[in-house]
C-alpha cells in the first residue's frame, strides 16, 4: 500500500498505530491522540511522541521517543509521518 492509498483508505482497514496515523493524516489530532494513548509497545509510543511534537509539547514528545527507543525527531513533521506510515505498512505485509 502506498502513502496515497493509505490516505484514501477507509479507517476500518487499520488498527493500532496505523489507525492513529490515519486520523492524524485526516487532520484529526484529537482522535489520533485518543487512539495513541491506549496503544502499548514501541509503535504506540512512537506515534504518541510524534503527536506531542506536532502539538509543540517537546518535553512530552522526548519522553515518548525514549519509550519508543527512538531518537527525538527534528525537522519536517510530514516527513516523519510518511516514514512512520511506510515502516508500519511494510511490517503489515
Amino acid at each position: 500500500m502506498t502513502i496515497a492509498e493509505f490516505e484514501t483508505a477507509d479507517s476500518e482497514e487499520f488498527k493500532g498505530a496505523l489507525l492513529a496515523l490515519w486520523w492524524d493524516g485526516r487532520g484529526n489530532w484529537e482522535r489520533a491522540h485518543e487512539v495513541a494513548q491506549d496503544l502499548p509497545g514501541a509503535d504506540g509510543a512512537w506515534v504518541h511522541a510524534y503527536l506531542h511534537r506536532k502539538e509543540g509539547d517537546l518535553g512530552n514528545a522526548a519522553y515518548w521517543y525514549g519509550q519508543a527507543g527512538r531518537r527525538v525527531a527534528r525537522g519536517d513533521l510530514r516527513v516523519e509521518w510518511e516514514a512512520m506510515v511506510e515502516e508500519m505498512l511494510q511490517r503489515r505485509q
